[in-house]
């Protein structure tokens, strides 16, 4: 537990500065958010929420509010990102979201870091559907991080994919093996 409360600190030092960091959400909206998703996120990310910000912390200081708000400087939120993405009980759809992936980051063009609500580790899943051609959108979906706590590890030592001298590395991420299975 110490190591995450370490990682969690160490997440908000280096987001202190962000002009988009919001004030921690209570444990009341906390309550309200995973009622609304209909399970409860994963700890690390509840935390986060509870401790750093209701979103503004992150790679590009850029982790969606857990919800939105007035004054919100997002176009969507944690809460709002699933559900849009969920059809209906019963509905008859062609594809559909995972169930218990939240969207935590949107990297623009279609693409989301998302975590795994319901992996033990919180496996951080990279939402890419301009890298498959067809509709077959399960095939979109990537192993970005194990967990949450690596990537936001990787993020916080400069080594993500999605960092400015990231073209010389070799990014080669393993296609998610539960993306057809969870709908």
């Amino acid at each position: 537990m110490n190591d995450i409360k370490d990682l969690i600190n160490r997440v908000g030092a280096a987001s202190a500065a962000s002009d988009l960091l919001k004030s921690p959400v209570t444990a009341a909206e906390l309550a309200e958010a995973e009622r609304r998703l209909g399970f409860r996120l994963h700890p690390l990310l509840a935390e986060l929420f509870r401790r750093v910000g209701n979103g503004g912390f992150g790679p590009s200081d850029s982790v969606l509010p857990l919800f939105g708000g007035p004054d919100a400087n997002w176009e969507t939120s944690v809460v709002q990102g699933y559900l849009d993405r969920i059809p209906p009980k019963g509905s008859i759809t062609w594809w559909s979201w995972p169930e218990g992936v939240v969207p935590i980051l949107d990297w623009g063009c279609a693409m989301f870091a998302c975590v795994d609500c319901h992996s033990d580790d919180g496996t951080v899943l990279l939402f890419e559907p301009n890298a498959i051609s067809g509709q077959d959108l399960s095939r979109a979906w990537f192993v970005d991080a194990g967990s949450l706590a690596e990537w936001l590890e990787t993020w916080l030592d400069g080594r993500g994919w999605y960092e400015e001298d990231a073209v010389d590395r070799d990014v080669d991420m393993a296609p998610w093996a539960d993306s057809s299975s969870r709908r």
